[in-house]
């Protein structure tokens, strides 16, 4: 896909521009420039970032090959999410099959795209149970993805880390032909469990620079959240109390990355 190499090369001349260049992208914050700093809770790791929201031209006023760029491939990629929630349908066998990827292609859709930089760290201290031991710092911290689905890609750079159910962390291996899918907690409550959401991170090293690109596909602001009806079988019962996405959107951003988020919002959660 020649979009991606385009954005990829834009992209690192963006974050190789200084500082005060940097903050020039005309955005209205959250979305914009940002760095070190992730969310108001305070989490921090090695990064900076471009975000972005999806339903409208990004106009970076001062770097328009940038922005041609990043429609292209936003353009492209959600094409790609769209296609795989339908894929999903067919798996669980509901109708109509764009049950899900309707809400990507409404066009209040809350969807956001975003491209992070982790530059290489100096004087980085062992982090304890990062699974590969050479001494990586955090370059974004733990969680779960909030919206229904991610797609990210990355520069061929290892980075990328899942948590395995005992708790144990394990390496994603790059693959620049490849993209990594990430079910987020929406839909892990809209299959009422079925898929679930995967607790991830990045972690950042003194010798390699990261690029990471991706997708979060969102419903609009006022859509409801809760199991479909059509994969409520016999007597089985919800596990998540009906909340719309600005609710949980609300929710999610104002606690730590590494939280249980849907913790509220589950019917038989310990009290």
């Amino acid at each position: 896909m020649e979009s991606i190499s385009v954005l990829e090369s834009e992209a690192t001349k963006f974050f190789s521009l200084p500082l005060c260049e940097k903050q020039k992208t005309g955005q209205t914050q959250p979305y914009g420039y940002g760095h070190k700093r992730i969310g108001t809770q305070g989490d921090v790791g090695w990064v900076e970032y471009l975000l972005l929201t999806t339903n409208q031209d990004p106009s970076l006023h001062s770097f328009q090959t940038l922005r041609v760029a990043l429609n292209n491939y936003m353009k492209s990629v959600k094409k790609m999410a769209c296609e795989i929630l339908e894929m999903m349908a067919d798996g669980l066998k509901i109708q109509p099959r764009n049950v899900l990827s309707k809400l990507l292609m409404d066009e209040e859709s809350d969807s956001v795209f975003r491209v992070n930089h982790y530059p290489p760290c100096p004087n980085v201290q062992p982090l304890s149970g990062n699974g590969n031991g050479n001494g990586d710092v955090i370059g974004f911290g733990e969680h779960t993805d909030p919206q229904i689905i991610s797609v990210l890609r990355s520069n061929n750079t290892s980075g990328l880390q899942i948590s395995l159910r005992e708790g144990s962390w394990i390496s994603v291996p790059p693959d620049q032909t490849s993209f990594f899918i990430n079910v987020g907690d929406s839909l892990q409550v809209m299959t009422n469990g079925r898929f679930k959401s995967v607790k991830h991170r990045v972690v950042t090293n003194s010798v390699k620079s990261r690029l990471s690109m991706i997708y979060f596909g969102g419903p609009p602001l006022s859509e409801k959240i809760a199991p479909l009806p059509s994969l409520m079988r016999g007597d089985q019962q919800s596990l998540y109390k009906e909340f719309t996405w600005f609710e949980y959107k609300k929710s999610a951003y104002n606690s730590r990355l590494a939280d249980n988020r849907l913790i509220h919002f589950e019917k038989f959660a310990a009290s």
